[in-house]
């Protein structure tokens, strides 16, 4: 993969964009909290760090989604259901004590336990292990796997459009001459929001392997409450209406800046509250009183 120097420029990603459209001033407190001179920066990241019930959901499966492909690469041995199944508790057992959830610091609950997880976190598993294309993974893929890209490390920097863009994968393989690229999903359908995810997944790879988007196969799994994939089909010309919009996204963000290269944010107050019912599922909720 290509590397880059460290440059404090404003980078785009789904996740940033998506940020700031929802509400101004989470975004700010998201990304810009030293900068603040209401509240201490401390405060402010220790709120940032909480979860909540269903982020975390997502973390463990993908954390164990994780564990179970670097176990394939290195042997072909038939899983263990029982012991993969007690291994995911345990991980769950161990995230739930180490983290503070949103639901127990805003009083929405009294206390957040492995029990209120594991059952969706199973499921979700199970339906994996299932699936027809985790036999197809065993049967194909493992042919290469010492290939396999699996949620490298880093933020997933790359170019796109020649602008500045983060887009991690979770797991890319070869198949023959075709690159695949999963995503697990735990939470519901949002195929708009979530194709728009795998464009870019594919214009990381595109730029990263110099590889043609037809050759590239962007796949959607969601694991819960059933197994369902979505195939997603990218063309050179997606790639460059990805672009396009990501320039048009990135100018947005930067008219919020007072040194844009430096990424250094204007005025607190510009970044307006959105007061919605989202408020309600804000980590910075103590914050906006």
């Amino acid at each position: 993969m290509k590397r880059f120097t460290f440059s404090p420029k404003l980078g785009w990603s789904v996740s940033r964009y998506n940020l700031f459209e929802i509400c101004k001033r989470q975004y700010y407190y998201n990304y810009y909290a030293k900068y603040d001179p209401e509240y201490p920066t401390k405060k402010i990241l220790s709120l940032k760090k909480m979860t909540s019930i269903p982020l975390e959901i997502g973390n463990l499966v993908h954390d164990v989604n994780k564990a179970l492909l670097e176990r394939l690469q290195k042997t072909a041995k038939e899983i263990d259901k029982a012991r993969f199944y007690d291994y995911a508790r345990k991980m769950t057992e161990e995230y739930v004590h180490a983290k503070t959830f949103q639901e127990v610091y805003y009083d929405r609950m009294k206390s957040v336990g492995p029990s209120d997880l594991f059952g969706k976190v199973r499921i979700s598993l199970e339906n994996l292990l299932n699936s027809d294309r985790f036999a197809w993974l065993i049967d194909h893929a493992v042919l290469k796997k010492d290939e396999w890209l699996i949620e490298p490390p880093g933020f997933g920097e790359t170019r796109i459009g020649g602008m500045k863009a983060y887009c991690k994968v979770d797991f890319l393989f070869p198949v023959k001459d075709q690159l695949f690229i999963m995503d697990w999903k735990t939470g519901k359908t949002d195929l708009k929001k979530h194709r728009r995810q795998m464009v870019g997944y594919a214009a990381w790879a595109a730029y990263h392997f110099e590889k043609d988007p037809a050759r590239i196969s962007p796949i959607i799994a969601y694991l819960h409450p059933h197994y369902k994939e979505i195939d997603i089909t990218v063309k050179s010309s997606d790639i460059e209406a990805f672009a396009r919009q990501i320039r048009k996204e990135t100018a947005h963000m930067n008219k919020f800046c007072h040194n844009v290269q430096k990424n250094i944010p204007k005025d607190k107050k510009l970044f307006t509250l959105s007061k919605t019912r989202l408020c309600n599922y804000c980590n910075f909720k103590a914050l906006c009183r």
